[in-house]
């Protein structure tokens, strides 16, 4: 199937490494050229270098933090420095720390605020102009099942990345006219860093990993390049119809009839 994004210039977040550089890959190996932004600048730049290289397709490492707001305009400069137009936007940032209720300070709470649904919308903002005038524009932001189905010990993410949809959900309706399309994909279980990170506390991490990869029906974690191949597909030309969704990978975990 060819998705029509030959030409096209997609702007990636978290991009140096799990989803973030898989949706940047498959994006770049679609003939869409790609700017990737990260905090981690030196790894970000050799990634962009690697896709480059395995794709043939022109890359841009553009490092930022997420929570900075000058840092996210930036991003958008440069991409339209560089290549003149923006057609995708990839909303993509590390998860907020594990914990319950009382883990957390107020300062604690603005952090994954502004982390995990304002940096979406900031960019977003700065981005919109030219996705408008793109003609064909894609916001896609990449969440976590717990906007489907609350996830323990993740009380932060329960919070805001329910917020994310609701956003996404309003301007979807209002973008459309402008020929945009703005979806969200809730990956469930995937093999990433961050994954890593949450086992870590566990008491013996590798038996905590296999007892709940046996509790997915497709029995075992997802790879970053699944999330990434959804992503590709709702940039595509021919996902033109499908507007204002949130899609879940998780692997058939989720039991809800509307998950």
């Amino acid at each position: 199937m060819d998705y029509g994004l030959t030409g096209t210039v997609a702007i990636v977040g978290g991009s140096s490494s799990g989803m973030g550089e898989a949706t940047a890959r498959a994006l770049a190996a679609e003939g869409c050229r790609v700017v990737l932004y990260a905090r981690r600048g030196e790894l970000l730049e050799e990634v962009a270098k690697r896709i480059a290289a395995e794709t043939g397709t022109e890359t841009l490492a553009a490092p930022a933090d997420a929570t900075d707001h000058a840092a996210l305009d930036l991003v958008v400069e440069r991409a339209l420095e560089r290549f003149g137009r923006l057609d995708i936007l990839v909303n993509n940032a590390g998860g907020p720390p594990a914990g319950g209720y009382e883990s957390f300070s107020d300062a604690d709470w603005q952090a994954a605020y502004e982390l995990t649904l304002l940096s979406a919308l900031r960019i977003t903002r700065r981005a919109l102009p030219a996705l408008r005038e793109s003609g064909r524009g894609r916001i896609v932001n990449l969440t976590s099942s717990a906007v489907k189905e609350t996830n323990d010990g993740l009380l932060l993410s329960n919070t805001f990345r329910p917020g994310v949809i609701g956003w996404a959900k309003a301007i979807s309706r209002d973008e459309a006219r402008h020929g945009i399309t703005v979806n969200s994909i809730a990956p469930g279980y995937i093999a990433t860093e961050r994954l890593v990170q949450l086992y870590s506390s566990e008491e013996d991490p590798d038996a905590a990993m296999k007892r709940d990869a046996d509790t997915i029906p497709a029995g075992r974690f997802g790879d970053p390049d699944e999330i990434a191949a959804a992503v590709a597909f709702l940039c595509s030309t021919g996902a033109a119809y499908i507007n204002g969704t949130t899609l879940l990978v998780d692997g058939g975990l989720a039991r809800g009839l509307l998950s």
